[in-house]
């Protein structure tokens, strides 16, 4: 496959992985289908959503910054003026952004997973509901350990909802680093080499 063929097919393919991962990130400031504990937490009630939820990895980096680049580098596989040495020359900045976009999503997901949801649960010292993380000092794994999902009382489900989501960003992200530092060396080919794409001849 010539060097103008793959970086349209990468832009392609990017162009889905994008869009899941803000349609994700958006979705988990919802728990429950719910929009009070976000309107809970604005209105000063305490923490509601989880935190790593806020840090808007799969909007800012899964989404935006491998969404632009993706643009860029579906028009240089095409015959214009971004098809050419140049044209191949840029989307090697714009796939490394598109790398640093996908390992901020897969980081903050991981992060999101190891440290499981805010939920309402009950302190197992002082026996009261309260608001909190109770996985992040579990001495298990609460991902291998379906019964420790009980323990969050609210939003109901909670734990499969983050789980789903955040490992969804998780791979969504992964993805959009191994099809952008794809690009990073195609780039590297085309531009030496062109993007042999040739017009057709009637």
């Amino acid at each position: 496959m010539c060097t103008g063929k793959c970086a349209k097919c990468i832009g392609v393919m990017l162009y889905p992985l994008a869009l899941i991962s803000i349609v994700c990130n958006i979705i988990l400031f919802f728990p429950d289908w719910k929009t009070k504990y976000a309107e809970e937490e604005r209105e000063g009630l305490g923490p509601r959503l989880t935190e790593e939820v806020k840090y808007m990895a799969g909007v800012i980096g899964g989404g935006i910054m491998v969404l632009i680049p993706a643009i860029h580098i579906h028009l240089t596989g095409k015959q214009g003026c971004c098809a050419n040495r140049c044209g191949m020359f840029l989307s090697i900045g714009f796939a490394a952004v598109g790398v640093v976009g996908g390992l901020y999503c897969f980081s903050v997901s991981i992060v999101g997973l190891i440290n499981g949801p805010m939920c309402n649960y009950k302190n197992p010292d002082t026996l009261s509901l309260q608001w909190g993380t109770p996985f992040i000092n579990s001495t298990e794994s609460y991902l291998t350990d379906r019964e420790m999902w009980d323990i969050c009382l609210e939003p109901k489900d909670v734990v499969q909802f983050n789980v789903g989501l955040f490992s969804t960003m998780l791979i969504a992200g992964g993805l959009e680093i191994i099809l952008c530092t794809i690009q990073v060396v195609n780039g590297l080919f085309g531009c030496l080499c062109g993007t042999c794409n040739k017009k057709q001849s009637y």
